[in-house]
């Protein structure tokens, strides 16, 4: 409130007031807006600090910290209601038990700290856990192990000051990376994506010894993703997350795993979205989920497998991008830091845990030996029944002379001998006395020194200690944490190429509108609400345009269909004249990009121009033309004929080549011709398993026509497939190439129904439709070798009772004739095999000097015949 606003005239005042003391008061009021900015503050600090972000040394959030240890305080080996563990938490924890619930939950769905029993809910569903009076929890062997050591953890009191809690758990372990967090506060968030288990102990490794490692991110529901831009878990970085999808049939699709973060519910329902919305087709979608994912989805009549793939994650939560957020707790202040930063800094961490148990361990180890040989000199050299001991009056007169007694040892002794020590030793039972052995404690106090020493060898090599703590933990708690994504590199898939055609198109060309409501107009084609158009005119202006409801365009289009950015397959051939009486000009060009909803010209801004020739060729065909001029006085030549496959192709403002700078008459078309382009050089990309025209990986050649490709797999498969570029391939490709039909292949693979190795040679049909196995269908069979090479030959090494047998070598053409692909073969072999050596035949080197020798060659022959 401000003072000034307060009404203070001196007739407002009453009786006995005094506007001194008014003022005094107002002077020390502390108005709302200072209140309000001093508390804000302070609750933005609690729920940065207290609940949202985790804090660096031990990667937790407050809530799972007292979670664990009120956990721990209740362990005795068995599973204990969560309803229970929720009360015990409250004991340190000021806030509800939903809250509390919800994040033990967490826990137990991340399977490392926390073991679990009964209905925990499905991390792959969505199904929510059981109350918590049905559920049960324990601490797994592995949080006991790398969690609790109460003698190097500091302790504080706990929000009521009845009990004591943790400031930070003592983890010997990068439990940050491997659980993830998420988290918002005020102003404020926190995002770090989970990683490998064995890799972040490789990486620990790996760090402790110098060298350089990578990390990243691995989702408990697996699929796919891409770490191009991880940026080491930084604010700015992100990475894509893929559902794996896979083709039953031709017309139906698997998905057995879904994004991190997406359930099967999700990932269902943006499916049915999608779908309403016309962005893909579907017949329906079954969901077949139970231990693991399997989402059934039924493609529609006419719909290909591989485009609906891409479609799936061009439209629906199959394909999602994560932000990470690395913000964790450091100095009780929010910090920025990369994954590679915080394991290391937990490596470091971990490593000076170590060394305090070691240290501390090592104390208590000392203080066990100065005992211990205390209690062996007390009780061998019988001071307990010294005279002057028994005639002491008092205890510090027996305590001065036992410590006198003890002069002759004391420089052997690793400290000095405290009060405390005595009146221990003068406590001793008499029956452990007459019990004692000397030579078992020597032994003991021997023992004592061996671990001693143990131990200042490990602290004098403690990089050395940790990592093999670190492999310990590897090797004890690593079955079964493999990695559960696969890293790849994902091509970026255009919408617009894999979108269904969901609308129609229609043109009213009276009145100058086109769209997808004009249904009683002429209809033009199928297209997407997503698509762009590009429309030509008579005039010879064009522009690119949104496929919408209703829009003018104008009149008179010659042409109009939908527009590919970056389409150079796509050939317009135009031949025009250069303004109302200028040379006539004809070029190829293409338009590759260009500003929505602005118009360009194909024949320049001058006026007057005119076209007599358009035409649009989506493989570059060139056509011929036939040009007639109008009769001119001393014009000889009225018609000639134009190739238009003989000009460049161009970009879209190039003026083009001359045809005449006489009067055109018309121009009409007297050949259609061939395309101009050429084969597709087609490559295929092992990374992304997938084909394309940018020279990304293993070149397979130029394809035109009907060219096809072969793929043959790991498992003795092969497939004949077209060189669509959006073509799926499975990520077993063992060879991949153009089909050849007359190409030859040898192969040796092991018949597990005959139990023998078999050779076959076999051709491929260039019809084949269906994956096809040539190595039978057996599944225990198993391929050896192949080659495309016809005088490949097979080397056979021999072992057991006929490893002395001399190695043979097969001529695989000598063998065995061509025969068909579903052929079992022949048999290699009866005897036992060590190994098979498909050799191919040596190419022969050609010398450097080749030409020179052929002109050589040629300079004799040259002389031979002036003779």
């Amino acid at each position: 409130m401000n003072p000034k606003d307060i009404d203070t005239p001196q007739e407002s005042l009453q009786e006995g007031d005094n506007i001194d003391d008014i003022n005094e008061t107002l002077h020390h009021a502390k108005y709302i807006s200072g209140m309000y900015k001093d508390w804000f503050l302070d609750y933005a600090s609690y729920v940065i600090l207290e609940r949202a972000v985790p804090y660096v040394n031990d990667g937790l959030k407050p809530v799972q910290r007292r979670i664990l240890h009120a956990m721990k305080g209740m362990d005795d080996g068995r599973f204990t209601k969560v309803a229970n563990i929720i009360g015990q938490t409250m004991m340190y924890h000021p806030h509800g038990d939903s809250s509390i619930g919800e994040a033990l939950v967490q826990l137990g769905q991340k399977d490392l700290l926390v073991e679990t029993q009964g209905n925990w809910g499905n991390i792959l569903t969505g199904d929510s856990a059981a109350a918590p009076r049905y559920i049960e929890a324990r601490l797994s062997k592995f949080a006991l192990e790398i969690a609790f050591n109460s003698k190097t953890t500091d302790f504080q009191l706990s929000y009521d000051g009845r009990n004591k809690e943790p400031l930070t758990l003592p983890v010997k372990f990068p439990l940050l990376l491997a659980q993830g967090v998420e988290g918002i506060a005020v102003g404020l968030a926190s995002k770090i994506l989970p990683h490998n288990f064995i890799e972040l102990i490789d990486a620990s490794i790996l760090y402790l010894q110098n060298k350089e490692f990578e990390l990243y991110p691995d989702f408990p529901t697996g699929g796919y993703i891409d770490v191009s831009k991880y940026n080491d878990g930084l604010r700015g970085g992100a990475v894509r997350v893929r559902a794996n999808i896979v083709k039953q049939d031709s017309k139906t699709l698997v998905i057995d795993q879904v994004p991190y973060g997406k359930t099967t519910s999700s990932v269902i329902e943006s499916i049915i979205k999608a779908n309403d919305k016309g962005k893909i087709k579907i017949k329906k979608i079954d969901d077949n989920t139970a231990a693991n994912v399997e989402i059934l989805v039924h493609l529609g009549t006419g719909v290909s497998s591989d485009q609906m793939i891409d479609a799936l994650y061009a439209f629906t939560d199959c394909e999602i991008s994560i932000s990470p957020n690395s913000c964790i707790i450091d100095n009780e202040k929010p910090v920025f830091l990369d994954v590679k930063t915080i394991l290391r800094r937990s490596c470091d961490h971990t490593l000076h845990l170590l060394k305090s148990e070691l240290e501390i361990r090592k104390g208590e180890l000392e203080s066990q030996w100065h005992y211990s040989s205390l209690e062996r000199i007390f009780i061998q050299e019988r001071m307990y029944k010294d005279k002057a001991f028994e005639e002491a009056s008092n205890i510090d007169e027996v305590v001065a002379y036992i410590d006198q007694r003890f002069d002759p040892w004391k420089e052997t002794l690793k400290r000095e001998i405290l009060r405390d020590d005595i009146v221990k030793l003068l406590e001793i039972k008499m029956a452990r006395i007459l019990k004692f052995n000397l030579q078992k404690a020597t032994d003991f106090i021997l023992s004592i020194e061996e671990e001693i020493a143990t131990i200042d060898k490990w602290l004098s090599n403690m990089v050395k200690f940790t990592i093999d703590y670190f492999r310990k933990i590897k090797k004890k708690y690593g079955k079964g944490k493999e990695r559960k994504t696969e890293i790849r590199n994902f091509e970026n898939i255009e919408a617009t190429k894999v979108v269904v055609a969901n609308e129609k198109l229609f043109i009213d060309r009276k009145e100058g509108f086109i769209g997808t409501s004009l249904k009683k107009e002429e209809y033009l084609f199928d297209c997407s609400d997503i698509d762009d158009i590009i429309l030509f005119r008579r005039d010879g202006s064009y522009f690119v345009t949104k496929v919408s409801e209703k829009a003018f365009v104008g009149k008179n289009i010659i042409h109009i269909t939908v527009f590919k950015r970056n389409d150079k397959r796509t050939v317009y051939n135009a031949v025009y004249r250069e303004g109302k009486q200028g040379t006539t000009f004809m070029k190829r060009f293409f338009v590759s990009g260009v500003t929505r909803d602005r118009e360009y010209n194909l024949m320049g801004d001058k006026p007057g121009s005119r076209l007599f020739w358009f035409s649009a060729n989506p493989n570059g065909e060139a056509e011929k033309l036939k040009v007639t001029l109008k009769p001119k006085l001393r014009l000889k030549r009225l018609i000639f004929e134009i190739d238009l496959g003989t000009l460049a192709i161009k970009g879209r403002t190039s003026k083009g080549n001359t045809v005449t700078k006489n009067e055109v008459l018309k121009v009409t078309l007297k050949e259609k011709g061939a395309s101009t382009l050429g084969g597709r050089k087609i490559y295929f990309d092992h990374d992304i398993c997938r084909l394309n025209t940018e020279e990304r990986g293993l070149f397979l050649g130029e394809f035109s026509g009907d060219n096809k490709i072969l793929s043959i797999s790991k498992m003795g498969d092969c497939t004949v497939h077209s060189y669509d570029l959006s073509n799926h391939f499975s990520s077993d490709i063992h060879k991949i190439q153009k089909l050849d039909p007359d190409k030859v292949f040898v192969v040796v693979y092991w018949d597990d129904d005959q139990q023998y190795y078999y050779l076959k040679r076999f051709d491929i049909d260039p019809t084949q439709k269906d994956t096809l196995s040539f190595i039978g269908d057996n599944p225990k069979n198993k391929m050896v070798a192949i080659s495309d090479n016809e005088e490949a030959k097979i080397k056979i090494t021999f072992g057991g009772k006929n490893e002395n047998r001399l190695p043979e070598e097969i001529d695989a053409t000598d063998f065995i004739s061509v025969k068909s692909m579903k052929a079992r073969g022949k048999r290699l072999t009866t005897f036992e095999v060590a190994s098979i050596e498909l050799v191919e035949p040596d190419v022969k080197e050609v010398p450097d000097n080749l030409d020179e020798q052929e002109d050589d060659v040629a300079d004799d022959d040259n002389q031979m015949r002036l003779f």
